[in-house]
């Protein structure tokens, strides 16, 4: 007989109860709008125990939610023994301190806001996404540390969800001024970092690759479809915000022509303001991109209302006029009178699944389309000794066709208007031409 009972090491989740209000004005049914909000809070590690929703005309100032409600939620968290009580909407710091104080010190009251900033917190793996999370969080804190002040020592000794603001610095160690000091510190930092990113994405400009960003709402299979079409093993998983760092790989279409792929962080409805703000230097390669992908979850319900909060960021970003192409992903989850349907819907539109790789040809053909707008067709004797042009072009462009000859290499291409640019002075006319040049 064991001496001592085994006790388990593993973390406990925290019971998490979700307060949602219908104000009239939401883009997403408050249904639809809770249900993700339940997401959210799993995908850091809470167990929902409970939900409580209200029709208002407008949020009550001091509780969000009606006085009748805001009893109603006390009652809620004795009796499901809450741990954390998570708003669908952002409160105020005045709001957040007041149901504080009605539910007890015991238990803590975030928002969406907080708990995205808190997920994001856990899957920053790089340098700069770490940096650009801390600057988000600090500038959520800011306003409401009078509020956390009488609180502070419980948070920290409770941990878990909406406690990893400041990246591991003690909140009663730091006031205003050192808020603000590290804040203004961490944008010059960022802004250096974005100076190498811009610097980078000059460079791949003035390679003459040609450049295709992936966006889309998170979860919509965006790193699965990079993987797929790459051969890449970036982190994919079920599961919201499951990576945050962009990446990048290089494709070789079967026209010759070589491309980079670009997997970003993926968006959400009600995605927190400072957030879009300190990851505008990730986001910048949505926007240096030639052409964006906008993937699309199609077996979720809220897909087009998806794309809508896709394309507002994009928007935000000034993003909005590169050429897009939306592509649905997840499609072996419909069945196919329906998949037929949105395509009839949708013609433009690619119709793919990341994970079996159906469509996933007719998306790469279309890629090379796009890619190939603008494309002229030149024909130019490269000589020998260019041994780099000649394998730029092969990257660049579609052979048409191509020979050796005395002089160099006779080569009819289709190529970006930059690259016949670059080729201008080896251009010849036509075969006969490029022999006359031989024998000269």
């Amino acid at each position: 007989m064991a001496r001592f009972k085994p006790r388990s090491t593993a973390p406990v989740p925290e019971r998490a109860l979700l307060v949602g209000v219908d104000l009239g004005t939401a883009a997403w049914p408050l249904r639809d709008s809770m249900a993700e909000l339940g997401r959210l809070a799993v995908t850091d590690g809470a167990v929902v125990v409970g939900q409580l929703t209200q029709r208002l005309r407008k949020p009550v100032s001091r509780t969000f939610i009606g006085s009748g409600k805001t009893e109603e939620l006390v009652r809620m968290v004795r009796a499901l023994d809450v741990d954390v009580v998570i708003f669908d909407d952002e409160l105020t710091p005045s709001q957040q301190t007041s149901l504080e104080r009605i539910v007890g010190d015991s238990v803590k009251v975030i928002d969406r806001t907080a708990l995205i900033l808190d997920i994001f917190g856990k899957h920053a793996t790089t340098h700069e996404g770490r940096l650009q999370v801390q600057l988000a969080q600090l500038q959520y804190v800011l306003p409401r540390l009078r509020g956390m002040w009488s609180h502070l020592v419980g948070e920290q000794a409770r941990g878990g969800i909406g406690s990893r603001f400041g990246q591991g610095e003690s909140q009663l160690e730091i006031d205003r001024r050192l808020v603000r000091d590290r804040i203004s510190h961490l944008r010059r930092e960022l802004k250096e970092l974005d100076k190498r990113r811009r610097m980078q994405s000059r460079a791949r400009w003035d390679s003459g690759i040609y450049r295709v960003a992936l966006v889309g709402y998170t979860n919509a299979g965006k790193s699965t479809l990079l993987n797929r079409l790459t051969g890449a093993d970036v982190y994919a998983r079920d599961e919201l915000f499951a990576t945050l760092d962009p990446t990048t790989r290089s494709l070789d279409l079967k026209a010759g022509r070589r491309i980079t792929l670009t997997d970003t962080v993926g968006f959400i409805q009600k995605l927190p303001t400072n957030l879009v703000e300190s990851f505008k230097s990730t986001l910048a390669e949505a926007r240096a991109a030639e052409l964006v992908l906008k993937v699309a979850d199609a077996s979720d319900p809220n897909c087009e209302r998806q794309i809508d909060a896709v394309d507002a960021i994009l928007a935000d970003i000034g993003a909005a006029d590169i050429a897009s192409v939306v592509v649905y992903n997840k499609c072996d989850q419909l069945d196919r009178e329906v998949v037929h349907g949105m395509e009839a819907l949708h013609p433009d539109a690619e119709f793919v699944s990341a994970l079996t790789g159906t469509g996933t040809d007719g998306l790469l053909y279309r890629i090379a389309r796009e890619a190939a707008r603008g494309d002229v067709t030149i024909t130019s004797l490269i000589p020998h000794d260019k041994g780099l042009l000649v394998k730029l072009v092969h990257e660049r462009g579609q052979i048409v066709r191509e020979r050796y000859e005395q002089g160099g290499l006779l080569v009819t291409a289709r190529v970006p208007r930059r690259m016949a640019d670059t080729l201008e002075p080896y251009g010849v006319s036509d075969a006969g031409e490029a022999q006359g040049r031989v024998g000269a």
